[in-house]
């Protein structure tokens, strides 16, 4: 069944600071486990109390968004590259990651860690978030290394898919109702500068792109969707109140949002780095766009009369009765979170639910 959803969040919440001081200090498994119980059912009874239609576990229990991947998946080695950040503290900085530097082996399910626990807490709809397997072809792919094992991306996406598609059809048979991949890396094919870059090192943006969303849509192949509603997040990059591409979703709007067979888009509009509502338009009948107006990036809490005059901006390209409402993205796509209180990201959270049921009359 379609989610009528129009009140929810990209998926982490900032951790409390037991939560990350056990895992810095490296508590013992059972006890570190103990306290991301305790710390979701904490989580989940506030996000109730906001007034969301759907919620998540925060993911509390990964390092990051993205980390389960090579967790759960044999193949992967640690590797260093250097980002070059915007925003606080911006510029270039050199963080670990994780590169493919072998044939991919799924060891275990992705989300064994997470599903069952939310199974049985959460009395409210949730969702799950993975990461999509077209990212890893962005971020994972290190030449001179992966080519030892995957002579192509394009032959690398395939091991990507079947491990996602495996995980999927694992979600439904839990009976989960609602999966999201998160899906940021989709944004370098939009900003001139990682265009460029792309271009520069003789690969083709356009081809990779299509590439991608081909990859995703064949990972979201067995999905009963009379059952379950699935999304995509597309954002430009969240650490620590930071981002790392730029620009609107012009450049791929027409074959993201025309080809990606999800229900509903989770984008970015809470700043002018991520470009007007036009490319709206391209998003076809049935789809719902989740329109990502309240930002996690700073404390300052958004007018509701300006979220309400966006929303009308936003109607003049899909229909009102096919937006929702949320952050533009998680307020801990990293562990260490970004630069906002507790309280404060609680407020935004009530504001998202608040305008979503004086426009909507549900939340």
């Amino acid at each position: 069944m379609k989610s009528p959803d129009r009140a929810e969040h990209v998926g982490s919440l900032l951790r409390p600071a037991e939560l990350l001081e056990a895992r810095t200090a490296g508590a013992d498994p059972q006890r570190l486990r103990e306290i991301e119980d305790s710390a979701i059912l904490d989580a989940l009874e506030k996000q109730a109390a906001a007034g969301l239609d759907r919620i998540t576990d925060g993911e509390f229990r990964r390092g990051s968004w993205l980390t389960d991947m090579a967790d759960a998946v044999e193949g992967f080695v640690r590797d260093r590259v250097v980002l070059d950040w915007k925003g606080p503290g911006g510029g270039p900085e050199v963080s670990s990651a994780n590169a493919v530097g072998a044939k991919l082996r799924k060891r275990h399910h992705l989300t064994a860690h997470e599903v069952p626990f939310l199974l049985r807490a959460s009395k409210r709809p949730f969702k799950v978030t993975l990461p999509a397997p077209s990212n890893f072809v962005v971020c994972s792919y290190r030449p001179g290394l992966t080519e030892k094992a995957y002579s192509t991306r394009a032959e690398l996406l395939q091991d990507l898919t079947a491990i996602l598609r495996d995980e999927v059809r694992w979600l439904v048979s839990q009976g989960v109702t609602y999966i999201q991949f998160d899906a940021p890396y989709y944004t370098h094919y939009l900003d001139p500068q990682h265009r460029a870059q792309i271009e520069a090192e003789g690969r083709d943006p356009d081809q990779e792109l299509a590439e991608g969303i081909a990859g995703d849509n064949a990972a979201l192949a067995d999905v009963p969707r009379d059952q379950v509603t699935v999304a995509a997040h597309i954002c430009r990059g969240n650490s620590r109140s930071r981002w790392f591409t730029e620009g609107g979703y012009d450049v791929i709007a027409e074959r993201l949002f025309g080809s990606l067979d999800v229900d509903r888009f989770l984008l970015e509009f809470d700043d002018e780095r991520s470009g007007g509502f036009e490319p709206l338009r391209w998003v076809p009948a049935g789809k719902t766009v989740v329109l990502g107006l309240v930002t996690t990036k700073d404390a300052q809490l958004e007018s509701q009369d300006d979220l309400r005059r966006r929303i009308d901006q936003a109607a003049r390209y899909v229909p009102v009765e096919r937006l929702a409402l949320s952050p533009q993205c998680g307020f801990a796509s990293v562990a260490a979170g970004n630069l906002l209180s507790m309280d404060e990201q609680w407020r935004k959270l009530e504001l998202v639910a608040d305008t979503a049921r004086k426009v909507w009359g549900t939340a």
